[in-house]
């Protein structure tokens, strides 16, 4: 730039010289005619050299083209000065805004007047050079030296520099525009002060502030339209994409977001896949509510008066490169990730975050800026739709599968029993049913398909169908004993879990008050098949007044002792390992037991416990108190310490079918 302004500042410093010369060879002319004659008598020796030698009347023709030329070329010049007296304004190192707009409008309206009157006036003088010559009023030499300063400025003018009037001036002083709007931009921005944990639900109603002063905003637009005026507005729109982006992310990183980058495999195989599909949701919608919509609403003040698309696009680049396609990513992670029931009811929850946001989404991306995150949120939400109809119309058959399985040799209530009735029971709770409805529509309306309710309440009853004819399967797995059981336990379990239950409203209470009976029918067929059986080993049948004698009477009762005992072991043995999951169903089949059995046995061991306590052999008799018993019924059926699994639907593993 120095280079070019010297060789404007010498070039211009020629033609003045020119143009004084012209200039007080006119306004002469008429006067120093009749001088001449003098002159050439006086400076024969100069004769040679003499810039004039027209006659008297001929100069005074020449005078007043000489002027018309000279005049605005001497408002060129003028203007030329005034350029250079601006220089100091736009080097300073300290920008007062205002004031350097004003200087640079002046700079501007300078340049446009040279822009506008250069030529002309280079022109004119030209003209006037020529007119010199051709009527020989001056001489050639001095004509020449005249036109060759003329053609320099006109290359100037014609060439790569035509622009370049004020030797590059008006380009330094829009880069400090430009470096002046990139200073302002990154010191009012700063990252968004995140709330930790819990207080993030708070702060969605409570997090307000402005992302920027107003005073700055209106200093940043002050400076777009001054660049957007000499087409520099894309590269204020880079700059501020790139601060405002990078913020974005800074913003986002105090939310540990680093799951959102998991890749498919690294999903399936993660422990805390519900706790990540929590967070996301919550995560997602502070974004959208609070980060981006702030971005939204920034862009929009910033650039609203360089037009709707521009600004658009701009948030649309903001958008993109800060965090909402990870976002998005993530979803469809969780969409191709395995299938599995519980990833149903997180499908479901994905589809209602996005549900909820719905209006936000097509506020922000809704324009044609935004084409990739359409996309990638159609995609995501068509892939989380088939994924969670695939699970759910699969579920029947999957169930129906576990009947294949060996049943539980605890005589427990299967997992998947457990897991179906309380699944069944989410999928119809307030949360998920609306949730599943609209999704189970909209699956079939791609389908060109009609979907009703009762359809949804069909495939519900048919899986509690399922898990009773599984119960039946099951049961023929085991013995008359075990299998009464494995019944109580079960019917119990659908009775009491299901009672007061949008489920248990759905079967109704007919339903509900047959699983009731079959428990009691099990349970007292078990106590009746089973312990009942002991009593009649302590038969008094020949002890009655001892009849046969009194060692004849010790050793009945040494050998009904045990048999009893025997027999009690026995079935201990074989029982000691099953399970009554439920207490209270627990604690009555333990009375059951207790009351046909033990006051029997103290009654016995009362009346004939004394014919064996004397003997050296007794303890092989009376293993048993009556309160030892009662204890040892007490703790029967008691749930051992079990390790907690989730629910997967499979033939491989009998409580974990795995939807495929």
């Amino acid at each position: 730039m120095d280079s070019g302004i010297e060789h404007l500042v010498s070039s211009s410093k020629a033609m003045k010289t020119c143009l004084e010369q012209s200039k007080a060879l006119g306004s002469s002319l008429n006067q120093i005619g009749y001088k001449l004659e003098e002159i050439n008598h006086r400076l024969p020796s100069l004769d040679a050299v003499r810039p004039i030698r027209a006659q008297s009347d001929a100069l005074s023709a020449v005078g007043g083209h000489i002027n018309r030329a000279v005049v605005p070329a001497t408002a060129v010049l003028k203007v030329f000065d005034a350029i250079h007296g601006l220089e100091k304004s736009l080097f300073d190192h300290q920008i007062d805004l205002p004031g350097y707009l004003s200087v640079l409008k002046r700079l501007e309206e300078a340049l446009s007047f040279l822009g506008e009157n250069c030529a002309i006036a280079i022109q004119w003088l030209v003209d006037i050079v020529e007119y010199l010559k051709d009527h020989k009023v001056a001489d050639s030499r001095f004509t020449s030296g005249l036109k060759k300063s003329l053609s320099d400025l006109q290359e100037i003018q014609n060439g790569d520099q035509k622009g370049n009037l004020d030797g590059g001036l008006f380009d330094f002083a829009l880069d400090r525009l430009e470096n002046e709007f990139q200073r302002l931009l990154k010191e009012n921005t700063s990252p968004l002060l995140m709330p930790s944990g819990s207080m993030l639900i708070i702060a969605k109603v409570s997090i307000s502030e402005s992302p920027m002063p107003v005073s700055t905003i209106h200093k940043l637009q002050a400076i777009l339209a001054r660049l957007n005026m000499h087409k520099r507005l894309e590269t204020c729109i880079s700059i501020y994409v790139e601060t405002r982006s990078s913020t974005v992310r800074e913003s986002l990183k105090a939310l540990d977001l680093q799951y959102l980058e998991l890749s498919v495999s690294e999903f399936n195989s993660a422990a805390d896949k519900e706790i990540y599909i929590e967070k996301w949701g919550t995560h997602l919608e502070f974004s959208i509510k609070h980060v981006f919509e702030r971005e939204y609403k920034l862009c929009s003040d910033m650039f609203e008066r360089m037009g709707l698309d521009v600004w658009k696009s701009c948030f649309a680049k903001i958008a993109a490169s800060s965090g909402i396609v990870s976002f998005l990513q993530f979803g469809k992670t969780v969409a191709e990730s395995k299938k599995d029931p519980i990833k149903l009811l997180k499908l479901l929850d994905i589809f209602a975050s996005l549900n909820r946001l719905r209006l936000d989404f097509n506020r922000l991306f809704g324009g044609p800026e935004c084409a990739e995150i359409q996309s990638l949120t159609r995609d995501l939400i068509k892939g989380v739709i088939q994924g969670a109809c695939e699970i759910f119309w699969e579920l029947l058959v999957q169930v129906e599968l576990q009947r294949q399985t060996p049943p539980p040799s605890d005589c427990s209530v299967p997992r998947v029993v457990i897991f179906i009735t309380d699944y069944c029971n989410k999928l119809l709770g307030d949360d998920y049913k609306p949730i599943l409805v609209q999704v189970l529509a909209i699956e079939k309306s791609w389908k060109q398909e009609k979907f009703h309710e009762r359809s949804l309440i069909k495939e519900i009853v048919n899986l509690v169908r399922a898990i009773e004819l599984n119960l039946e399967t099951w049961a023929k797995g085991y013995d008359a004993v075990t299998s009464c059981v494995f019944l109580m336990n079960n019917h119990w379990h659908l009775f009491k879990h299901l009672k007061g239950t949008k489920l248990g409203g759905l079967l109704g209470d007919f339903w509900l008050n047959e699983q009731a009976q079959f428990k009691e029918y099990y349970s007292t067929a078990f106590v009746r098949e089973s312990w009942g059986k002991l009593p009649a080993l302590l038969s008094r049948e020949g002890l009655i007044l001892f009849s046969g004698g009194r060692e004849t009477a010790r050793n009945l009762v040494k050998q009904r002792l045990k048999s009893f005992n025997e027999a009690f072991d026995k079935m201990y043995q074989k029982q000691c390992n099953w399970i009554v999951p439920d207490k209270e169903l627990r604690d009555r089949i333990s009375q059951d037991i207790i009351q046909t059995i033990v006051p029997i046995y103290r009654s016995y061991m009362q009346n004939y416990g004394p014919l064996v306590e004397q003997d050296q052999s007794e303890s092989k008799y009376v293993k048993y108190t009556a309160q030892s018993m009662e204890s040892i019924f007490i703790s029967l059926f008691n749930p051992k310490t079990m390790k907690q699994g989730s629910f997967k639907m499979g033939k491989d593993q009998h409580h974990s079918p795995k939807v495929r």
